[in-house]
């Protein structure tokens, strides 16, 4: 955990060592100080010394303090940019980390968590680090000069100083092995309350629509009671901390100042007396010790609840991207073609049973695919191979005639465009949204590819238009706009391979037939995959896959699985159901009650044989 963390220092490498080294030199002079003081009263006892070394006594007292002030601030100083540089790094190796995640990685933590990652638990380890740089050295610093000069100026009586060491150890020791496990159960309390803030902050619309404000604040309020009682416990038993050095401290003091007063009046008119200033210097220095520890106590304290952040942080830090480039990287791919040979996938290596089972499919380059399918029947799982965002559990899949594996996957990944199902804008202009797909193009590219996804129209209504702002998250355009310029974003990488998942169900059918022949007449060599509830988003396609249970279940054009597939025609008829022309959809009734008969008659023949 400390090689990981350490490699964040980098360039701050200098301002965490100039700190130490400050805070040591302004340390040595405060326990000098003290001694100094003592001879110029030493001297003036004695009378021995005129005004002039009263002066010079004076002289130096002030050069030590202006020195001591000096380092202390350029200490503080270096400690601050210290701090605040690794805790920069910290979470710029945090985010650059998780920038290389595979979905596979990133399934592995729920976005609350990584957002609490990033910012309490960073800084909890900065105010760790902080105390570290400065503190945690002044600390045990000052506790060995100070016990010097106390033996120095007491002799013995500075072992009762010492003595106090060993008790607070073990009660910090003790109330440590107490601490961690409590602190350990109190983070993912930290991410629970999180993700309820982000669930209800991103669905704050279907919040108010259903009038459930009072609901979440009492989800929010159980939440938020439950870290409140967690975080509680933990401070609770932190708090022995301070009780337990006031005891230390108090206890010490009365041993010093009664024994001391012992030793000075039984040394009285002895040839080497005690003398008061000795035994006031003394209490000067155990004070100073035992402020120390104090001190110290603060920064155990602090180490002690970001151990579970260091760790967490850790955890993201050494995370490894289950995708990986290959040796010699083909970063070339020469067309669209694509190939599933016995394909089978599943998300997770301990999961039960598999999403995908042997698929087996050829798509040619160019090509347009319609894929139909239910809810869960896994047609997002079945593109997201394609541009390797998974690896296939079983089998291979190939793009351009060579495995996915193969590929550079900046390369891969730039030649087969995916418009996701939940469609993403980011704040910033059009321009800047379409530039995603490709950061050079001109702006007579961003123009040809929104006409061609039938989005130039709304563009050129807005005020602005192409430098039209866009909110966060795109609240300021429409479900169907969103998706018509997400498409004219993929576009512009001019891809080999496009694949729209469900992309177009905001859109009316009459624009999603004009992107649909935008598609034929303009890019007719790039290899077409859309993912479709509609039958009529895919009935023009070149052939139509039909996945259940995530197997293939049939594939042909769109007449050939009107006549041959059960589910296609059901779909099919449930969609027309409820058109002007009745005789049309007894017609088309008759038609799938009898494909509908032979395909369950073709299943019972098939499933006879089977077991015979």
């Amino acid at each position: 955990m400390l090689k990981t963390l350490s490699k964040c220092i980098r360039e701050y490498k200098l301002a965490s060592i100039l700190s130490p080294v400050f805070v040591t030199i302004e340390v040595v002079l405060e326990c000098l100080i003290p001694f100094v003081i003592t001879w110029m009263l030493g001297a003036i006892d004695e009378g021995s010394e005129g005004l002039g070394h009263v002066w010079m006594y004076g002289g130096i007292l002030l050069a030590m303090a202006v020195v001591s002030l000096a380092t202390g601030a350029l200490a503080g100083a270096f400690c601050s940019r210290a701090s605040a540089g690794f805790a920069k790094n910290v979470r710029k190796d945090m985010f650059y980390n998780i920038q290389t995640f595979s979905f596979e990685n990133i399934d592995k933590y729920s976005t609350p968590s990584l957002v609490t990652r990033m910012t309490t638990d960073v800084w909890n380890v900065q105010m760790a680090y902080m105390m570290i740089v400065r503190i945690a050295v002044r600390c045990p610093v000052m506790i060995i000069f100070a016990a010097v000069m106390a033996f120095v100026m007491g002799g013995n009586l500075a072992w009762i100083f010492i003595a106090a060491i060993p008790v607070l150890v073990i009660a910090l020791l003790a109330i440590m092995m107490k601490a961690l496990p409590l602190f350990k159960r109190l983070f993912p309390k930290y991410d629970d309350m999180n993700e309820s803030v982000q669930e209800n902050i991103n669905s704050i619309r279907v919040v108010k629509s259903y009038v459930r404000e009072e609901h979440e604040k009492e989800k929010f309020g159980k939440t938020s009671a439950g870290l409140c009682k967690e975080f509680t416990r933990a401070e609770r038993l932190l708090a022995w901390n301070n009780p337990i050095m006031q005891f230390c401290f108090y206890g010490v003091l009365s041993a010093v100042l009664f024994i001391g007063s012992y030793f000075i009046l039984q040394s009285a008119g002895t040839a080497n007396p005690i003398h008061t200033e000795e035994v006031s210097q003394l209490i000067v220095y155990g004070m100073q010790i035992l402020s120390s520890l104090m001190m110290f106590s603060m920064v155990f304290a602090m180490i002690v609840m970001s151990m579970e952040s260091a760790r967490r942080i850790c955890e993201i830090l050494n995370e490894k991207s289950t995708l990986h480039n290959p040796e010699h990287p083909v970063y070339e791919v020469t067309d669209g073609s694509i190939d599933f040979k016995d394909v089978s996938f599943k998300y997770a290596s301990n999961a039960e049973r598999n999403v995908l089972e042997h698929i087996d499919l050829h798509i040619k380059s160019g090509e347009t695919i319609g894929i139909i399918g239910g809810t869960g029947s896994s047609k997002t799982s079945l593109v997201n191979l394609i541009s390797r965002l998974y690896d296939v559990t079983e089998g291979e899949v190939r793009v351009g005639g060579r495995n996915v594996k193969e590929y550079d996957l900046e390369v891969l990944r730039n030649q087969v465009a995916v418009v996701l199902q939940k469609n993403v804008l980011f704040s910033g202009t059009i321009k800047e949204n379409l530039r995603w797909g490709n950061k050079e193009a001109t702006d007579e590219e961003l123009i040809e590819a929104c006409k061609l996804a039938q989005a130039d129209d709304f563009i050129q209504s807005f005020p602005e238009k192409y430098d039209t702002y866009i909110e966060q998250g795109g609240t300021n355009v429409s479900g169907g706009q969103k998706q018509r310029l997400c498409i004219a974003r993929a576009l512009l990488k001019n891809p080999k391979v496009l694949i729209l998942d469900d992309s177009t169900s905001a859109v009316d059918t009459h624009t999603d037939a004009l992107i649909r022949k935008g598609f034929r007449e303009y890019i007719p060599s790039t290899t077409k995959i859309i993912i479709a509830q509609r039958i009529s988003s895919v009935e023009d396609a070149d052939r139509i896959i039909v996945l259940d249970g995530g197997k293939i279940n049939g594939i042909g054009t769109h007449e050939e699985l009107l006549k041959s597939n059960a589910i296609y025609s059901e779909v099919y008829y449930s969609q027309i159901k409820g058109s002007d022309d009745k005789e049309a959809d007894a017609a088309n009734a008759a038609a799938f009650k009898e494909s509908l008969a032979a395909t369950l008659a073709a299943n019972e023949e098939a499933k006879g044989g089977d077991k015979a």
